[in-house]
């Protein structure tokens, strides 16, 4: 069920009988027609084990189940809001940038260490941001948060693309992650995000970087 979006910084869902969606809580703005919405204690389609890495993460962001036959307003907080189509791949996004997406895709959760080894897991402890990244796979939608909009800047094989950590908002595709330095190890204690710090995606497909830093 794909998202309509009415503004920069609200988007609407049509929600049919016998599908879900999942939303964060507090997402949700208004609603047409008979729309349920229930705490999911199971973490979307992650499972207990998804919601244990959450919590691990220290992102246990709730979610909202969404059902029933009508239309749904979302938004949160005046953030951005950015429609992201998947087909099939697997989307990569901080959990408490998840505004709301279709039930059709599948949640879990990825150490970070284990695609950028131990400067991934470094990134998490610098910039304050969890160790631990929500994925959603399949063939669905997603509306994810940001501050000062979006925008989508491609990878490609051979020119890896730099972004400040605390600008990230997902990526997409055949991407490896690492977080990179112009300091010393000594110099990046104590620090926080800025130029000093890069977090470096290389390989095939697309980060989405949001316009200011500020975190959710």
């Amino acid at each position: 069920m794909p998202f309509r979006e009415i503004n920069a910084k609200m988007v609407e869902a049509t929600v049919v009988p016998g599908q879900k969606m999942f939303s964060q809580r507090g997402a949700m703005l208004a609603y047409r027609g008979e729309v349920a919405f229930t705490p999911n204690v199971q973490g979307g389609q992650g499972g207990v084990m998804s919601m244990i890495g959450r919590r691990l993460a220290n992102e246990a962001t709730p979610l909202m189940t969404v059902e029933g036959n009508g239309t749904v307003m979302f938004g949160h907080g005046g953030h951005h809001i950015h429609v992201i189509n998947l087909s099939g791949d697997t989307l990569y996004v901080e959990a408490d940038r998840l505004l709301a997406f279709d039930g059709t895709l599948r949640q879990g959760t990825m150490f970070m260490g284990s695609q950028g080894g131990v400067m991934g897991m470094v990134r998490g402890q610098v910039t304050g941001q969890g160790l631990f990244t929500t994925t959603l796979q399949g063939h669905g939608a997603v509306a994810v948060m940001a501050h000062g909009g979006v925008i989508e800047l491609p990878i490609t094989p051979g020119r890896a693309v730099h972004v400040d950590p605390q600008a990230y908002v997902a990526h997409h595709g055949d991407v490896r992650n690492k977080l990179s330095t112009a300091l010393g190890w000594r110099e990046m204690v104590g620090r926080g995000s800025g130029e000093g710090f890069q977090l470096e995606l290389s390989g095939s497909g697309a980060v989405y970087v949001q316009a200011s830093e500020e975190k959710l």
